[in-house]
């Protein structure tokens, strides 16, 4: 996978903006203002996603290349290597499970907001 797939997989999703919130160097993606997926598109080597708390620990046991999310609450996000052995549908699939998950947490005001 490569920063191009990443973000046009990402930003094809109903209701997501992408920018630049940290610094230049740093792609955000929210739903409804609220993040699902990020990662660094001068090094792009992994990216940080959302995930059911138990999920994470079933995806750190069995792969190489998730890591707790680096300078994110530990216990919700992952660090998921592009590089390693992660292959690329689960990365995708990860990507879908980030963005469902905050989406399943949005208010109702938003929820119908989106799917309006």
């Amino acid at each position: 996978m490569n920063v191009e797939d990443f973000r046009e997989y990402c930003i094809t999703k109903r209701g997501v903006s992408e920018s630049f919130p940290f610094d230049a160097e740093v792609l955000v993606f929210k739903v409804m203002g609220k993040i699902f997926a990020l990662a660094n598109i001068n090094d792009f080597q992994e990216v940080n996603l959302k995930c059911n708390p138990e999920k994470s620990i079933e995806l750190r046991a069995n792969y190489q290349g998730v890591m707790p999310g680096y300078h994110m609450n530990k216990k919700h996000w992952n660090t998921v290597s592009v590089r390693k052995d992660v292959p690329k549908n689960i990365i995708y699939q990860l990507i879908d499970e980030s963005y469902n998950l905050v989406v399943s947490n949005l208010p109702k005001k938003l929820k119908q907001e989106l799917n309006g």
